[in-house]
């Protein structure tokens, strides 16, 4: 007797997905506990994804669809640049562990090749070559891909400790006097920054924009470079 596919849409499993990630992480993300979350055998599952990861491609393709509907290319290449970084930026805050997906997932899916193309045709028109091209994508989205992530993980770890321990465990007081019992030459700069606040700047629409800047101005220098 021929198997029938369960009544169960691949839009559900997406949805149950990011549900899933969102509330314990993509460490402990499981078939089997997707399964269970939407009250399935796991086995149903492969009937839509092969695999774990076919669904992770999935998803960032999701990811990917976001982002180029939220993207308006204008200006020139820096300024299609920058607001191709903010938007995945913003993209990828409303989307739980979508940089580890877009970070693990290669272009097997249509719309993150879509995202890849746009990528490059950024800087299409400029005068660098294909392979600094593709560098100055990859370079870029790096770093959106690792300042959204590292935010990401001290939030969570943040969440810990307050979960745990509660507000007295943060580092504040403990942290300044630790600081106060090191050297000048070994904490004294770290120790000013820390007791200004500069830490703080972590994590913020300030800290990224001036990383952004520091990248686009390193692009255009080296196309100065190649001009003499």
């Amino acid at each position: 007797m021929k198997k029938q596919q369960p009544q169960i849409s691949e839009d559900k499993i997406l949805e149950a997905s990011w549900e899933l990630l969102g509330e314990d992480g993509i460490e402990k993300f499981s078939m089997r506990r997707l399964a269970g979350r939407l009250g399935i055998q796991a086995p149903s599952l492969y009937w839509h994804f092969k695999s774990k990861q076919n669904l992770y491609q999935r998803l960032a393709n999701q990811v990917s669809k976001k982002i180029l509907e939220e993207y308006r290319a204008e200006g020139d290449w820096k300024e299609q640049l920058k607001g191709l970084a903010v938007t995945v930026r913003s993209v990828l805050g409303r989307y739980p562990c979508s940089t580890q997906l877009m970070m693990s997932t290669l272009p097997h899916e249509a719309d993150i090749i879509r995202l890849n193309n746009r990528m490059l045709l950024c800087v299409e028109s400029t005068p660098l070559e294909q392979e600094q091209k593709v560098q100055v994508v990859l370079t870029l989205m790096n770093y959106v891909y690792n300042f959204v992530l590292d935010d990401y993980e001290h939030q969570r770890n943040v969440s810990a400790i307050l979960k745990e321990h509660g507000a007295e465990a943060l580092p504040g007081e403990q942290m300044i006097r630790l600081l106060d019992s090191m050297s000048e030459t070994d904490a004294g700069l770290f120790r000013r920054m820390f007791t200004s606040g500069l830490y703080e700047l972590m994590g913020t629409d300030k800290a990224f924009e001036f990383g952004l800047k520091v990248i686009l101005l390193g692009i255009e220098q080296v196309m100065k470079e190649q001009e003499k």
